[in-house]
């Protein structure tokens, strides 16, 4: 059986986009240069034939694994999300006890982590360090340069 994964509405559009690209254009694209392999001659010595069946089989494997994940896929309700401690999808904003510096992070669901965003994984050290927790309270969290405390100031959904 398929382990159910939790999105947000976004990530769960980009999956189906991903999965609609792969199957309206890609997947054509994909027959096409077979067919056009196989037009050369001799399948037995035709290095693109071959090439264009491996890109094909990728391809049929990913497509595979996009509808599992969509068939398995629960949208999170962000309406019911409790705003007074950290949960998944929750924005929360700390402040970094040592310098002062303030930041603000987005907990979302592995598949959907993205650093350059502030979108990070409800399964990394750092945001499971918070899950739980108040505004106000002191979060001791494991960075590979040691302990840091941060001040959670600020929870948002």
């Amino acid at each position: 059986m398929s382990e159910i994964k939790y999105y947000s509405e976004e990530g769960l559009q980009k999956l189906k986009d991903e999965l609609h690209q792969l199957i309206a254009v890609d997947r054509p694209a994909a027959s096409a240069a077979i067919a056009e392999a196989r037009d050369k001659g001799d399948l037995s010595e035709n290095a693109e034939y071959d090439a264009a069946k491996e890109a094909q089989g990728h391809l049929e494997a990913r497509i595979s694994k996009l509808q599992e994940l969509v068939a398995n896929a629960r949208l999170l309700d962000e309406s019911k999300i409790d705003t007074s401690k950290v949960l998944l999808l929750s924005i929360i904003t700390i402040r970094n006890t040592k310098n002062n510096m303030k930041q603000t992070y987005t907990i979302v669901p592995e598949s959907e982590a993205n650093l350059k965003q502030g979108k990070i994984s409800i399964t990394s050290p750092f945001a499971s360090a918070f899950l739980g927790h108040k505004v106000g309270d002191m979060v001791e969290v494991n960075v590979p340069a040691g302990k840091m405390t941060f001040e959670l100031t600020k929870i948002e959904r």
